[in-house]
């Protein structure tokens, strides 16, 4: 009879341990794209950076984002323009909206990406 509590005491903190890590990175994770490419965010610390697992662009770099607690900021590469843009993200959920900007942020192309 005692084996069963510490089994669901050991799970229960397992879980919050995972939760904990999940909600303390948001952006980690493999997103996709309207046009089906996937992108993949990984890191350790302040600095998480993304990169393309599929399609025209595998392998490539898209830049590295920092920050905590679901909103971020850093550098776009628009791989098919060759430019790298000031950039930002903020994850909520299963949505990540990326964004790359021009003018200090002032103007900025947007897009939503999916939790895969």
């Amino acid at each position: 009879m005692k084996k069963i509590p510490s089994a669901v005491a050991a799970i229960s903190v397992a879980l919050s341990f995972a939760t904990s890590a999940f909600a303390a990175e948001p952006i980690v994770g493999t997103w996709k794209r309207s046009n089906g490419t996937l992108i993949k965010y990984s890191g350790k610390g302040p600095t998480y950076c993304g990169s393309v697992l599929n399609g025209k662009y595998k392998g490539k770099s898209i830049g590295c984002m920092s920050g905590k607690g679901g909103k971020y900021k850093g550098k776009v590469n628009k791989l098919d323009e060759g430019k790298t843009y000031s950039g930002k993200a903020s994850a909520k959920g299963n949505t990540l909206k990326l964004s790359g900007c021009v003018a200090g942020g002032l103007i900025c192309k947007s897009e939503n990406l999916r939790r895969q």
